[in-house]
């Protein structure tokens, strides 16, 4: 499963609407509204989470993954070092969060999070990009 920095995940593409992900992955294992009415998908064995934005006529707009073989940037990533990987990637602007014992690894510019847990990367989170006119940039049309 590829990451792939502004446009989605795999064959996601961020803009996408649930019937286009389902013609992709079948129906979800799992589905539910979080606090804000998004409608968020559970893959099970691609170890997936995406999220439908409710004020932007649902369309796909965040996805999560924790899937081992992720690669980013043609990097496998899952369960390295998040200091070694973070050092590969050309992204140098990151912000860090931490909260017990993950930390969240944000790069801004691509929307990218890599959340470590005891210096290794544990999942990944990846955001559509907003413009400098506060609209989302749909990859998918």
């Amino acid at each position: 499963m590829i990451v792939n920095p502004k446009n989605g995940v795999d064959q996601l593409l961020f803009g996408m609407k649930q019937k286009d992900v389902i013609a992709i992955y079948g129906e979800p294992d799992k589905q539910f509204k979080d606090d804000d009415q998004n409608i968020i998908y559970l893959y099970n064995s691609q170890k997936l989470r995406i999220t439908f934005y409710e004020d932007e006529s649902m369309r796909l707009g965040y996805i999560i993954t924790s899937y081992p073989e992720v690669t980013l940037l043609g990097k496998k990533i899952m369960g390295r070092e998040v200091a070694e990987v973070k050092n590969e990637l050309p992204f140098k602007s990151w912000e860090q969060e931490d909260f017990d014992s993950t930390e969240n690894h944000f790069n801004e510019s691509n929307w990218l999070v890599l959340q470590s847990e005891y210096g290794k990367i544990i999942r990944v989170e990846i955001g559509a990009i907003i413009n400098d006119k506060d609209e989302f940039e749909w990859k998918f049309k």
